[in-house]
């Protein structure tokens, strides 16, 4: 069975990612759940990754790490449909993917993703609202070139609806304003059981330190 090491959900942004792919697609896998910005960190990820972050996907002697490697990986595993069919469609998912994998830095320092909670209370930057735009612009496009075909952002779910994850919970943590389509795909999200899951297991970790 695959083992997958990620940091705590209510927190870990990256280790979501790879996490909703496997439970989409159905891949059995256990998880190793470290605490971030601890003393022991360190120490216990380096049991598992040269590159001391999470998450990591471990099958037998194989380590992958970094969530878009990860996530390639799990495609192969399922015969390739964690991406659109459709040449075009792939290619236009795997460059939004790409764009979220290395873009939208000032979003991401400014408004940390928390699974849990809300805090309304904290302003963009002008930067971290153009991020905000851009990812709106995104999901809009995406929804209105493929949401005759179903709910996600290529109508079928897949990787690039995986990579934008986190982003649905930061909006919804700092309350960012959206456009009816934005926001409509971001409740799409927010009910989904795989989300849920995840959303469920950061409150059990939270309780379970308190």
């Amino acid at each position: 069975m695959l083992t997958l090491v990620i940091g705590q959900k209510n927190l870990s942004s990256w280790s979501l990612r790879p996490w909703l792919v496997l439970r989409r697609f159905g891949v059995p896998f256990r998880e190793v759940n470290l605490l971030l910005d601890t003393p022991q960190f360190q120490g216990q990820i380096s049991q598992y990754s040269k590159a001391l972050r999470v998450p990591v996907l471990i099958d037998a002697d194989l380590h992958v790490w970094d969530s878009l490697a990860i996530v390639e990986y799990v495609n192969e595993k399922v015969g390739g449909k964690a991406w659109p069919e459709d040449p075009v469609l792939r290619a236009q998912a795997r460059s939004i993917s790409a764009e979220m994998h290395s873009g939208f830095l000032a979003l991401r320092q400014t408004w940390a993703m928390h699974a849990l909670g809300k805090n309304p209370n904290v302003p963009l930057t002008q930067e971290a609202a153009a991020d905000v735009a851009r990812v709106q612009a995104i999901w809009t496009e995406c929804r209105a070139r493929h949401g005759a075909k179903g709910p996600w952002l290529f109508g079928e779910y897949s990787i690039a609806d995986a990579m934008y994850a986190p982003v649905v919970l930061r909006f919804n943590h700092y309350g960012a304003q959206l456009t009816p389509a934005a926001q409509a795909y971001a409740q799409h999200w927010l009910a989904d059981e795989h989300l849920q899951a995840w959303i469920e297991g950061a409150r059990t970790e939270e309780g379970t330190r308190d």
